[in-house]
């Protein structure tokens, strides 16, 4: 039975890769469904397949993330973990795949809950601005601030895994070293540099289109922007690495887990030597057990 994945917005689920991959289901704010009905679809989908992993952006409103936590208290259930992702929107729709993905393959639904943790190391998730005057998610200085002023200029930023901030045309974002896709959305820029420049830099081995989430404007501070996010796109790869993280048994819910954290109460393990590291699957050698 494979265990279901939520999401807080529609736009946060990206096509399937395949016909295999399931959908997610929708998790709606407070202004658009009643507490009774999210109970009742909640419990439904509990029902239907026993655990329920809901991922939700960092920056949703306050009163739709207490919504999340009030369902979960009144069905007083242990099988709904909530997820609170740091990573820019559309890095969280290519994290929600991949977490879709791995909720058919023969792990357990602790296992598909604390993989988010793990996974989100391994999306390099940023954009192109044309100002970071409003930029708060990220470490901006005033140089930088004061250089957004200047007419034409524009900034290439990652937010996910390190931060890194460059003005366009004075250096170089740092990219992955292992082999990544790039999913890309455009809002109101019209820039070629993501494809053109970015692109050949980090060596992707594809790229593809999607629209641009909803929250993207607002997370980045401009609706002037292109947004980018680079993943592992392959299954198997996406699987081994997994796999290759010892499991523990989450030691106050019982849950199985892999990393540092339980990925349905947030206890860490209870001892730091239990505490495992991945074996290097991409060839990094990689740390895979880092709080997000």
């Amino acid at each position: 039975m494979p265990t279901a994945i939520a999401v807080t917005s529609a736009d946060l689920v990206l096509p399937p890769t395949d016909r295999q991959t399931p959908t997610a289901a929708l998790l709606h704010s407070p202004d658009a469904q009643p507490l009774d009905a999210a109970l009742a679809d909640m419990q439904v989908l509990v029902e239907q397949n026993g655990y329920v992993v809901a991922l939700y952006p960092a920056s949703i409103p306050a009163a739709h993330e207490r919504r999340l936590h009030t369902v979960r208290s009144v069905l007083e259930s242990d099988r709904i973990a909530l997820l609170k992702l740091d990573l820019p929107p559309l890095g969280v729709s290519v994290l929600v795949r991949q977490l879709r993905q791995l909720s058919i393959c023969d792990f357990s639904a602790g296992v598909v809950a604390s993989a988010a943790r793990l996974l989100s190391h391994y999306i390099y998730a940023g954009a192109l601005l044309n100002s970071v005057t409003k930029l708060d998610r990220v470490p901006v200085s005033l140089k930088s601030h004061a250089k957004s002023w200047v007419p034409g200029s524009q900034f290439g930023v990652v937010a996910n895994p390190t931060p890194q901030l460059i003005r366009i045309g004075n250096g170089d974002l740092t990219g992955p070293e292992f082999a990544t896709q790039l999913l890309v959305a455009k809002g109101q820029l019209q820039s070629e540099w993501v494809k053109s420049t970015l692109a050949p830099a980090w060596q992707v081995q594809g790229m593809q289109e999607t629209a641009l989430p909803a929250d993207s404007p607002r997370w980045w501070g401009t609706p002037r922007m292109v947004e980018f996010a680079a993943f592992l796109p392959d299954i198997s790869v996406i699987y081994q690495l997994v796999s290759s993280v010892r499991r523990e048994v989450c030691t106050w819910c019982g849950i199985e887990l892999i990393g540092d954290r339980c990925g349905f109460c947030s206890a860490p393990l209870a001892a730091v030597e239990n505490r495992t590291h991945a074996t290097g699957v991409l060839g990094q050698g990689t740390p895979m057990n880092h709080g997000s």
